[in-house]
């Protein structure tokens, strides 16, 4: 059984590839990232619109409520009417938001997918733009943002942004506060979704038991239906390196520690492997890494310490988080920093190299071994500005690094240690 298992993912991964082709649709070009795979009948589409996440908000918020009004369904059948008929036939279709994207996305069984394609269609000509609708969408929004109130992660993630990216749309409460998800309209989300929803701003991400010919016939028939957009690109952040220091005084039991750097490093750049090394030793290991090490193994501070490297489109920094008591966090912090400031000045030593070139190394094949895994790298890959092809070669400059080139890397990155901290605590 074992051996035909392996012989299985070994033919997996000889026939199906990832591939991006263009399709027309009126005047444009739209790029299509596409992976056939006819082992289950299943296949998906996302339409990933461009400069159209939390990033494009003109009102805190207000991109996240379009996106939930278009789970409310149809006017004609409202909510329930509209989840009635995709669950007969096992359709999702579903919208959600990222920083810099808005996603559409449908999926079903091969043989109910002409019947899903046609759902999304109906949903795009006749969305649920009723009282009744945005009333339900602020509702639940409102009752999130209640909930937020009493968690402590979230009071210092969002503390930490405000200072960390002051002056931003990354700064702002991008989930919305409870006064401007009351302050949102109808008239708001249906601008939002109409003026970030175009066909000349979409890259369409599809995969499972389809040829390419019938992809694109299913997202031209999507994307006819929808208008040609302004696309607006979203300015480039730079993180504070001011190393601030924000204590919000909560009824906690324990302090919430939350802490940030800028990394002057491009999501350009060519030599990411480096970063991803870097990341992983620092923040990224579990108990391989220093935090880890360092905070809860030797001194038991914490159940977990972690950080990662952020390298978007839009910015490009280090972040990081712990939960220690109240009688450590001067502590912690310290130690946060002592970290990351001997990380920077020393580097890393052979071994610690060559633990994290297996792990990569041999972690390898589970990042890859499902379809929707190998669609979502290859539209990073295409995102990026990057070669398909791209994450491949940094797994072999991952083997050949030398331990020389990564101490290189991680001196030449001395801002990291320009820590500013967000820290939920009780009142002294």
């Amino acid at each position: 059984m074992k051996k035909i298992i392996i012989i299985l993912v070994l033919l997996q991964g000889v026939l199906m590839a990832e591939m991006v082709k263009e399709i027309k649709v009126k005047d444009a070009l739209v790029p299509v990232v596409f992976e056939e795979g006819k082992y289950i009948p299943i296949v998906s589409i996302q339409l990933v619109f461009k400069e159209s996440g939390h990033l494009s908000n003109t009102k805190d918020g207000l991109a996240d409520l379009s996106a939930k009004l278009l789970n409310e369904g149809t006017a004609k059948e409202g909510s329930v009417g509209f989840a009635t008929k995709l669950d007969a036939h096992a359709v999702d279709i579903g919208a959600h938001v990222g920083r810099e994207s808005f996603i559409l996305e449908v999926s079903a069984l091969k043989s109910e997918f002409p019947y899903a394609v046609e759902r999304l269609k109906e949903l795009l000509k006749d969305p649920n733009y009723t009282k009744e609708a945005v009333d339900q969408v602020k509702r639940q929004k409102i009752g999130w943002l209640t909930q937020k109130k009493g968690d402590f992660d979230y009071i210092a993630a969002t503390k930490l942004r405000e200072v960390l990216f002051k002056g931003s749309a990354l700064a702002r409460p991008y989930n919305g506060t409870l006064e401007s998800v009351e302050s949102i309209s109808l008239e708001d989300m249906k601008s939002f979704i109409t003026s970030h929803l175009g066909y000349n701003n979409v890259i369409g991400v599809v995969g499972g038991d389809i040829s390419f010919d019938e992809a694109q016939n299913y997202m031209t028939g999507i994307l006819e239906l929808l208008p040609k957009v302004e696309v607006k690109e979203i300015e480039a952040v730079k993180a504070s390196d001011k190393k601030e220091l924000v204590i919000t005084d909560e009824d906690t039991q324990q302090a919430y520690i939350y802490f940030a750097a800028p990394f002057d490093y491009s999501y350009k750049e060519k030599d990411q492997y480096k970063a991803k090394i870097a990341e992983y030793l620092l923040g990224g290991a579990g108990f391989g890494s220093r935090l880890m090490e360092e905070i809860r193994v030797k001194r038991g501070l914490t159940y977990g310490a972690y950080a990662h490297l952020v390298r978007s489109r839009t910015v490009s920094y280090l972040s990081g988080y712990l939960q220690t008591k109240l009688t450590t966090q001067d502590e912690a912090k310290k130690l946060v920093q002592e970290v990351v400031d001997t990380f920077v000045e020393k580097g890393i030593t052979q071994k610690e190299l060559e633990d994290t070139k297996k792990f990569l190394l041999g972690s390898e094949p589970l990042r890859t071994e499902t379809l929707s895994q190998r669609l979502h790298r290859a539209y990073n890959e295409y995102y990026y500005g990057r070669p398909l092809g791209f994450s491949k070669e940094q797994l072999k400059k991952i083997e050949t690094v030398t331990l020389d080139e990564m101490n290189t890397f991680i001196k030449a990155h001395k801002e990291l240690s320009d820590l500013s901290f967000s820290i939920v605590t009780k009142k002294k």
